[in-house]
């Protein structure tokens, strides 16, 4: 036990639910084990069950090959099938002009090579969804598993999604509220470098308010992820895209992000979904508010 990296509150967990942390982490394949491994471990085998008819001779159609499921791929596929069971979602779908961001971000271009830091636009989606999360604060909150009750959180913490060749892995930068632009810049940063590497400890992983997920470095138009329990919501990016927009006169070309806001429809209803992605989109819009 003592080549496992798991927190105190990780360990006393494990007891409750009678897991092996030794057999976790080798099934597992690393030593780091976070809370979400051994809650998603203690899923009941009902939620992932697959159809009996699923199960077909694919080779009877041609040639086939095989490759394994890593442990970790296989506990964030019940993960997901599970939530999207189990959670009544609904994607709301819409654009935030980044035509601001984009000139303020050449205009810091010179102090972030001095710093060293590269300033993302994912920084200030980032800042942004902080700030929107403390003016609706029924997105930043969790429903009791008897869905009776909903913890409003005290506190501000952001997951960022990293897709790397181990599976999709969501460090958690804290107190974003508290955080300016650079600090969160460096964060992100350092996170993804430390993701990639397999080198993010367990303490760095878990009790977000919410997650965003940016595939604007990759492509798409639109999308719809999938809410991370015990978070209500979870915000997605897609790549910039050139829109026509009227300004009276005329059409101007404008730089927009198609951004994708899945959330618990048992918590969150349409209108309250709509109204925070268009705050989110006017932060987006105003990045000089966000310094302040």
């Amino acid at each position: 036990m003592s080549d496992i990296i798991a927190a105190p509150s990780v360990r006393t967990l494990a007891r409750k639910k009678g897991i092996n942390l030794e057999k976790l982490s080798r099934d597992l394949g690393r030593e780091t084990i976070a809370r979400e491994d051994v809650l998603q471990t203690a899923k009941p085998a009902e939620l992932v069950a697959q159809p009996s008819y699923w199960d077909v001779d694919h080779s009877q159609f041609g040639p086939v090959s095989e490759q394994a499921m890593s442990r970790f791929a296989q506990v964030s596929a019940d993960n997901l099938a599970a939530a999207n069971r189990m959670i009544p979602q609904v994607t709301h779908h819409d654009r935030a002009d980044v035509s601001s961001i984009e000139a303020f971000r050449g205009e810091l271009k010179p102090e972030a090579m001095a710093r060293g830091v590269k300033l993302t636009a994912l920084a200030f989606h980032v800042k942004a969804l902080a700030r929107a999360l403390c003016d609706f604060p029924r997105f930043n909150a969790s429903l009791t598993s008897d869905g009776k009750r909903l913890v409003l959180k005290g506190y501000v913490h952001i997951g960022i999604a990293v897709d790397t060749e181990h599976g999709l892995i969501v460090p958690v930068i804290r107190n974003v509220d508290r955080k300016g632009l650079w600090k969160i810049a460096s964060e992100i940063m350092d996170l993804a470098e430390r993701a990639q590497a397999r080198k993010i400890k367990p303490e760095e992983m878990g009790g977000a308010s919410m997650t965003i997920t940016n595939l604007g470095g990759i492509g798409g138009t639109a999308f719809t992820p999938i809410v991370n329990p015990p978070e209500v919501a979870i915000l997605g990016l897609t790549r910039i895209e050139i829109t026509p927009v009227w300004d009276g006169l005329a059409f101007q070309p404008v730089p927009m992000v198609p951004m994708d806001l899945s959330y618990d429809h048992r918590v969150i209803n349409g209108a309250e979904a709509a109204r925070f992605v268009s705050h989110h989109a006017a932060l987006i819009a105003s990045p000089h508010g966000l310094l302040i």
